[in-house]
């Protein structure tokens, strides 16, 4: 795999000379859990990263519900915790991996390229039997972490927009099929999707244990994109919408772009169609 590691590879090589861990567990709705989790156990050696203390920016009338991170503020977080460019960057969580690959994401987007998702997150290491610890991570020693953003990877609303109807582009919504399809929506003020965009669940990109498949496996599930010049992702607030860029990189496609607003941003815009049912 390209962009996630394995249990047994951190485990040999967590304490190496430039591996950075990042814890990123974090549960929509109950915000201060994600840190109280960290506290109570984590891997050893890992500091963490709050989605919304962190990994987002306040919210406000558009942008969605996670709007990305003012990015000089997030490169010095990441410069006090060591993360600098010859580091390795290992990112966990317990939320199948969504929260990982938000961060994942974003250090992508500010070209860092060893970056990478632990495969079965924290419950996994625990079970497996590997060591857990209740204390601080010794003092990283500071860096500068200098961005440099790749803005070919993000779209706004506008430029979505645009898009819709285009050839060769394709519309991916990252949520259940039932939000989907407009038939709930318990967290946004509107039931439905952006016009064209075909559905393909998070969730679906991982196996009955909760860790990735293969990429042979994700090629399979992708299969029908194949084809497509540009993959434009989305989800509710760009979070789970990470997950889904992660695998169609394992799957081996190129041009693969971020909604980061996604459908909290798009139905901000009371204008912006909105489509119901199966495309």
């Amino acid at each position: 795999m390209q962009h996630i590691v394995s249990q047994e590879w951190l485990f040999e090589h967590g304490t190496d000379e430039h591996i950075v861990i990042v814890d990123c567990r974090f549960a929509l709705g109950h915000p201060h859990s994600g840190a109280e989790a960290y506290a109570a156990l984590h891997i050893p050696g890992a500091v963490y990263f709050d989605l919304e203390e962190d990994m987002s920016a306040a919210k406000s009338a558009h942008g969605g519900r996670h709007p990305l991170p003012d990015w000089e503020a997030f490169a010095a977080k990441l410069g006090k915790v060591g993360i600098g460019r010859d580091s390795t960057v290992i990112a966990y969580d317990d939320q199948g991996g969504a929260m990982a690959s938000r961060f994942w994401w974003m250090l992508r987007y500010l070209g860092h390229e060893k970056v990478y998702v632990l495969d079965g997150g924290f419950a996994r290491w625990k079970e497996s039997g590997y060591p857990v610890t209740d204390e601080p991570p010794a003092a990283h020693h500071e860096t500068t972490f200098t961005p440099k953003p790749q803005e070919h990877l993000v779209l706004s609303m506008e430029e979505v927009k645009e898009r819709i109807g285009r050839p060769g582009t394709v519309l991916i919504d990252s949520r259940e099929e039932r939000r989907y399809l407009g038939l709930e929506e318990a967290i946004d003020p509107v039931a439905g999707h952006i016009p064209g965009a075909k559905n393909y669940f998070w969730k679906d990109s991982l196996d009955d244990q909760g860790g990735w498949k293969d990429g042979a496996k994700l090629r399979e599930r992708f299969a029908a994109l194949q084809d497509a010049d540009e993959i434009v992702v989305y989800c509710g607030s760009g979070v789970t919408a990470c997950p889904n860029v992660l695998a169609l990189a394992e799957a081996g496609l190129p041009n693969v772009k971020l909604y980061a607003g996604s459908w909290s941003d798009w139905v901000s815009y009371k204008d912006n169609p909105v489509a119901t049912g199966k495309e």
